[in-house]
């Protein structure tokens, strides 16, 4: 006897509910994971130097944690092999570039920096079989051009000058890719400017990889991001991804001395108080930090999704750096200090309980001639005396 077709039909609908919920509850994971997925999709698998940049830890500052009363955690970015967060911006351009064709295998990267990301692309740079040439201002630490020579790369120091000048490191290291180009042989590119500034490709390398490491070892249960700008690069990759998985994480900027993005970001103009009462300086980043702060939007910065905006100063930078050195044995540079500088102002504006992630770029060891100084710091009146966290004023602007 033939069954009867009731139960039939019973099993088609439940089956088709069933595949139905399936496939709904793969699409809803896809969607809630599609970004935390970038990490391990689009990770490729790399040898030597490169394949060890990335996947740096996340440590808690116990010091600062136990000050506020929120949990600040900092990327260690300065584990990578190169010493920065710049390994990654180094190893995009490098890739993208080969994989566009507009650099060639035994061709010469080109790039303007104040040392950081000058120092990451003279690391990698050799791991593509390619050669670095670079332009740095003459009154950046002079370790990083002696860190720069002990790699190999040809160094170029120059006087600081403002960017609309012909002569600024940045253009010179342009017209150096330029040169490079004129003498290409059998078709093959000879020259490639790096223009971390103005190439999504450091964009892309934060927002691919930073910031899903960010929640992959959060679990996605932070409040609020800081971190201070040169480039934009990582503050908009992370911000972005951050905030394209859970739009309620606040994300902040905190900008050193000179620089105009505190305005931009707060007031929507790139107007800084020292221009107002005429007392600019010669060289509007004439400040003990190095590699942050800016006075001009960056293609990369132009990315960011920032919630606010907190200024800080030369001798909070360099007093933060010597409390963290003496409470938690952690040896950083000036854009780190300034780093954790604003993750101390967040978590006094979100008040204690919060999980404040913030960025640890580079190590001391490439600021020994100024940020970590006495003599230097003596003779620009920041010789650090604080006892605890009593230098911070954090009743000033936010």
């Amino acid at each position: 006897m033939p069954p009867s077709p009731k139960p039939i039909a019973i099993i088609g609908v439940v089956s088709v509910v069933l595949c139905s919920l399936y496939v709904i509850s793969n699409k809803r994971r896809a969607t809630s994971h599609s970004r935390g997925k970038t990490l391990t999709k689009n990770k490729v698998k790399r040898n030597g130097i490169v394949g060890a940049i990335g996947n740096t830890p996340l440590i808690r500052i116990t010091s600062l944690s136990d000050a506020t009363g929120c949990e600040i955690l900092a990327k260690a970015e300065f584990l990578n092999p190169g010493g920065s967060v710049k390994d990654r911006v180094a190893v995009k351009i490098i890739e993208e570039a080969l994989e566009s064709g507009q650099l060639s295998i035994g061709g010469v990267v080109t790039e303007g920096s104040a040392g950081s990301t000058a120092i990451s692309l003279a690391t990698v740079a050799p791991a593509y079989g390619c050669k670095c040439h670079v332009v740095i201002p003459d009154d950046a630490a002079i370790e990083k051009s002696k860190i720069l020579e002990a790699l190999g790369a040809t160094v170029e120091r120059v006087r600081p000058v403002s960017i609309t000048h012909k002569d600024h490191y940045v253009n010179i290291a342009r017209r150096r890719a330029c040169e490079a180009n004129k003498v290409a042989v059998n078709g093959y590119k000879g020259g490639f400017f790096a223009d971390q500034f103005e190439n999504l490709a450091n964009y892309r390398a934060h927002y691919e990889g930073t910031g899903p490491e960010i929640w992959e070892q959060t679990g996605g249960k932070l409040h609020a991001f800081v971190a201070a700008a040169g480039t934009g690069g990582t503050v908009a990759g992370v911000s972005c991804f951050l905030k394209e998985n859970d739009p309620g994480i606040k994300c902040y900027l905190v900008d050193p001395p000179g620089s105009g993005l505190f305005n931009k970001v707060t007031r929507g103009v790139m107007y800084t108080r020292e221009e107002a009462e005429g007392k600019r300086l010669k060289n509007p980043f004439d400040t003990v930090t190095e590699g942050i702060g800016i006075n001009r939007l960056t293609e990369n910065f132009k990315m960011a999704q920032l919630d606010g905006a907190f200024r800080g100063t030369d001798i909070e930078a360099v007093e933060m750096s010597r409390f963290l050195l003496k409470n938690d044995g952690l040896f950083i540079g000036s854009s780190s200090a300034m780093n954790c500088v604003g993750a101390v102002r967040v978590a006094k504006l979100l008040g204690p309980g919060h999980t404040i992630v913030t960025i640890l770029c580079d190590s001391g060891m490439r600021h020994l001639s100024k940020f970590c100084n006495p003599e230097y710091l003596s003779q620009h009146g920041l010789t650090p005396s604080a006892k605890g966290l009593e230098f911070l004023h954090l009743g000033g602007d936010s």
